[in-house]
């Protein structure tokens, strides 16, 4: 009995074994609800963006062979691509451009990590960077308006995943929907700003770079002018780099040490950043074992969803006449075509013989969107629960602040961050 404790208080005391909690937490209904309103709202804001049609598709199509397709796939013709096709152009939105091909990758980022096949991952995010590189290139202020609505949208989501990912992991309690975003609207501000301080930083520290280049159009005294100010620009960029790699490395644990310690922007900026210098090994380690499982976890959810909507299509479809003599042709199929687990939507119904398979079509495919948003919804939930538990470690490991710790209301100052 004594060594079955032994290896019990072993195992505890391994922390980063902590990460596994993150899909009991992150499953929790009112986080899972808490995400999916955050996916709609977000959704709703790109449809209602998408009536201004910009992108260039290719005519004939059915709007399979967009400029995005085209850039990544030879970004050699995509200006002829423009050139041929822009007088032509049927036209489509940015954000029903974009969305399907960032959940192509993400999907592909998750089964390469799930299958350890990091060349995988590599090509994954190598395409979605220049997706986006893609999207603020050419269709930079419809982007700039969008990532705005979507920061607002998930810096309220994201503190209250946060906020109950942190009283469940601490406390063992599990707040409801509506405690949650109470704390994710209350410290808004700091959410929104955690993010965009060091982008700002940066482009400070940039601009008298860019300043000096022009100076440096001037003849002859230009080449002299940036010679003479080389140092300066080389202290600039070095406080470029260590800004930049501090808010890639250490984004994951702003919200996080705002939903803890009841931090401003500026002090979660500044644990974050102290967290990934001072311990880089240990926070790339724990960073990867959450990527892992939650690739793992996430292949989970989806293989569920994908059971969940085949075991109703197939049930469905053996209960349904056919609407002639040969067996090919179902009447679910004009209005449900049936999932795959590459595509739980499904691929698009033949057109529809009636008003009725129109209306059941629409709501059918309503009811699968529901089904695919919980999916999303836990991804954003897993994500944002899994750093919450990182940041705890990390505060544990550097400043021995104890894992059951967590700034509440009624025992702090609630104008101030609690203390260190």
């Amino acid at each position: 009995m004594e060594n079955k404790e032994q290896f019990a208080d072993f195992f505890n005391n391994l922390l980063f074994t902590k990460i596994f909690q993150s899909f009991r937490i992150s499953i929790q209904l009112s986080k899972l609800i808490i995400a999916l309103l955050a996916v709609g709202a977000i959704f709703f804001a790109g449809w209602i963006m998408d009536f201004s049609k910009t992108v260039v598709v290719m005519p004939d199509t059915q709007g399979k062979t967009t400029e995005l397709q085209i850039y990544i796939a030879d970004p050699g013709q995509f200006k002829s691509f423009l050139e041929n096709y822009k007088t032509k152009n049927e036209g489509a939105g940015v954000f029903i451009t974009l969305w399907p091909f960032v959940c192509e990758k993400l999907h592909g980022i998750s089964n390469s990590l799930f299958e350890l096949n990091f060349a995988g991952v590599f090509n994954n995010v190598t395409e979605y960077l220049k997706a986006l590189k893609w999207a603020f290139r050419y269709h930079f202020v419809y982007l700039t308006i969008f990532l705005t609505i979507r920061l607002v949208v998930i810096a309220v989501a994201a503190g209250a995943i946060c906020r109950a990912a942190a009283m469940q992991f601490a406390r063992g309690e599990r707040p409801g929907v509506g405690e949650s975003l109470r704390f994710g609207i209350k410290k808004f501000k700091s959410f929104f700003a955690a993010p965009l301080i060091p982008l700002v930083i940066i482009i400070l520290a940039g601009l008298p770079i860019f300043l000096l280049g022009l100076l440096g159009n001037i003849p002859r005294i230009g080449e002299l002018i940036i010679s003479i100010f080389m140092p300066l620009v080389l202290i600039a960029g070095f406080a470029i780099t260590v800004i930049a790699i501090g808010a890639i490395a250490g984004f994951n644990l702003m919200f996080p040490a705002i939903a803890y310690d009841n931090s401003d922007c500026l002090d979660a900026i500044s644990r974050s950043f102290s967290y990934v210098y001072a311990k880089p090994w240990r926070m790339c380690f724990y960073t990867a074992i959450a990527a892992v499982y939650g690739a793992i976890c996430y292949a989970f959810v989806r293989f569920f969803a994908f059971l969940l909507l085949w075991a109703a299509h197939l049930f469905l479809r053996l209960g349904t006449w056919t609407n002639d003599s040969s067996s090919q042709f179902n009447k679910l199929t004009a209005i449900w075509s049936g999932p795959t687990f590459a595509n739980l939507a499904g691929q698009s119904v033949q057109a529809a013989h009636n008003w009725s398979e129109s209306f059941a079509a629409f709501m059918l495919h309503l009811n699968v969107l529901v089904i695919i948003g919980l999916v999303i919804s836990f991804f954003i939930s897993f994500y944002f629960s899994a750093n919450t538990i990182i940041y705890s470690l990390m505060r544990n490991r550097l400043d021995n602040t104890p894992l059951q710790k967590i700034y509440m209301p009624s025992e702090n100052n609630e104008n101030g961050p609690a203390a260190k």
